[in-house]
């Protein structure tokens, strides 16, 4: 595959060959001064080449452009043939002459590309349906027969050669040549009225620009059938030909094609003024690697919600939609905007959907899959805000969980304690009260120290997950066994990893105790494959994990996945729980 660079230099090179040959081949036919017919086939054939390689530079993955380029350049590659055999004298070279046959016979598949092919994968360079393939497989035949039968005749283009074709075939099979050319052209036109049949049938099923777009193509194919037809057999003179002949087959096509891409904003070029001295401006619609690269930037220093409003904003213009809104899955909605009028088009997101409003025209085929592509990250960003609002409503609920413990336990404690004293050095107590209030506070710090040991064990900052796991295993009331990496009995890892396995092991061993009636506990700490791992089972109860509401694990689980980990939990009831945690970390 070549690079966008390497491509958009083969789009340039294929155009610039179009009109070079173009111009060289109609001087050497000619020379100077030419005659007005001679400048408006030399100022019209541009036109095609011009499109090809705005189209092939712009959309490198539309094979439309590339189609063009290659009809343009048989075009301009024949007519440089053509001036090759005008100019050649009698002492020529072979090679040369051998050359220039074969350049000029190029214009064969010139007339057959343009008729059908052309306007067949008009506008993203696909077959309009399957049926197709038949038709396409006779033109495609019928083109290189007819190429055939101009390369071998004896006259035709060569003609205008001192020496005539010097590929040609004489004698008995010059009449099978000459059948030949005809059949492929007459088949070739054939091929091309059924095109314009099917670009009619297609426009009266369209709707919107697709109808307004392919009534333009089926025009262009009209008067360029009809002007071949005219200048072969109703004009008599050479100049009247020349005339019908050039602005209909040269012109029709390129005009039409030309029309869509500016006007109706086919490829999404948009065309504008700028400025008090009219300047032309031309854009086309980013693709969505670009407006994710230009994105980018706003979406790293944005919070999730605010990275679904830039994304939506960046639908909308890109699609030059009325609005585009972002929906999620509890039914919260960010819209880019002003919401007027229903939802034309609507594609899933990740656990939501993105909608767009109206838009002038209508959209298209190209839309839809521009919608369906942007989804993927729209998706993304979905899933980061869901992830940003468990997380939050789990760190407000821990917040309210010490709350409650300070008011229910330590607090109260601290409150009789304080009455206590007071009591005491106003009756002067005796040694008895001032021992039983010394129990008192050392309950009281012991109550702390087990409320700060929930918030973050002072273990775990200083002796690590390993010890940290070690002593919170050496308080259960039930039979518990730890095993542990030796290695990572004197590895460190980032707080927030350490942070976020310790507490979830500590959750779990916590529902163990609360519901799981186990006699036995088994920890295990690991790390391999890049992965720090906690595995908690037990010998309990077990319990049905579809039928179990998990609000605890839940925002554990969460947590792990911030940092690119996971939850796993088996259980099954009568056979115990086991519960796997594990984030990525750099070995």
């Amino acid at each position: 595959m070549l690079s966008p660079t390497s491509t958009r230099l083969l789009a340039a090179a294929m155009a610039a060959a179009a009109i070079l040959g173009t111009v060289v081949g109609t001087v050497l036919e000619t020379g100077f001064p030419m005659a007005a017919g001679q400048w408006a086939f030399v100022l019209l054939t541009p036109l095609l080449p011009a499109l090809g390689w705005l189209i092939a530079h712009r959309r490198p993955g539309n094979p439309y452009g590339w189609l063009l380029l290659a009809t343009a350049d048989c075009l301009g590659l024949g007519t440089l043939g053509v001036g090759l055999l005008a100019s050649v004298g009698t002492q020529t070279p072979a090679p040369l002459l051998v050359l220039a046959a074969l350049l000029a016979s190029l214009f064969a598949p010139f007339y057959g590309l343009s008729w059908v092919f052309v306007p067949l994968f008009f506008p993203d360079g696909r077959l309009p349906s399957r049926r197709w393939r038949v038709g396409a497989w006779i033109g495609g035949t019928a083109i290189a027969v007819h190429w055939l039968g101009l390369l071998l005749a004896p006259d035709d283009v060569y003609v205008i050669s001192p020496i005539g074709n010097p590929l040609s075939i004489t004698g008995p099979g010059e009449l099978v040549v000459a059948g030949l050319g005809g059949l492929g052209q007459t088949v070739v036109f054939g091929t091309a009225l059924a095109v314009l049949v099917s670009l009619l049938a297609r426009t009266r099923r369209g709707s919107g620009a697709e109808r307004r777009r392919l009534r333009w193509m089926a025009a262009g194919l009209a008067v360029t059938l009809g002007g071949f037809v005219l200048a072969t057999f109703f004009l008599v003179t050479e100049s009247a030909a020349l005339w019908i002949g050039i602005a209909p087959v040269l012109g029709a096509l390129p005009a039409a094609i030309g029309v869509t891409v500016f006007r109706h904003n086919l490829l999404d070029i948009r065309v504008g003024l700028r400025g008090s001295r009219f300047f032309l401006v031309f854009d086309l619609r980013p693709t969505v690697d670009e407006l994710l690269s230009e994105l980018a930037p706003d979406l790293e220093e944005a919070e999730p919600g605010e990275q679904l409003g830039r994304l939506a904003e960046a639908v909308r213009t890109a699609l030059e939609a009325r609005w585009a809104a972002v929906t999620l899955a509890d039914g919260t909605r960010v819209v880019a905007g002003e919401e007027q009028g229903a939802a034309e088009l609507t594609v899933p997101a990740g656990r939501g959907t993105i909608a767009c409003g109206p838009r002038e025209g209508g959209f298209t085929g190209e839309d839809r899959r521009l919608l369906r592509a942007l989804a993927v990250p729209v998706g993304l960003a979905i899933q980061s805000a869901g992830l940003a609002a468990r997380l939050v409503n789990a760190q407000e609920a821990e917040r309210r969980r010490i709350e409650r413990n300070i008011h229910d336990g330590v607090q109260q404690e601290i409150v009789a304690l304080i009455a206590g004293l007071e009591l005491a050095r106003a009756v002067g107590a005796d040694a008895g009260t001032l021992a039983l209030l010394r129990d008192q506070a050392r309950q009281t710090l012991d109550d702390l120290r087990e409320l700060a040991a929930g918030i973050h064990p002072s273990v775990l900052s200083q002796g690590g997950l390993a010890e940290a796991l070690e002593e919170r295993c050496s308080r259960l009331p039930v039979a518990s066994a730890l095993s542990v990496d030796e290695e990572m009995r004197v590895r460190r890892f980032p707080d927030e990893i350490e942070g976020a396995v310790y507490f979830t092991a500590s959750e779990v061993l916590a529902n163990t105790l609360k519901h799981a009636r186990a006699s036995a506990v088994d920890v295990r700490l690991t790390l391999s494959g890049g992965r720090l791992q906690v595995t908690v089972a037990d010998d309990g109860t077990g319990f049905d994990p579809k039928a179990a509401v998990r609000r605890g694990l839940a925002a554990l689980a969460d947590r792990l996945a911030a940092l690119g980990g996971g939850l796993d939990v088996v259980s099954a009831v009568g056979e115990g729980t086991r519960v796997r945690a594990w984030v990525p970390v750099h070995e």
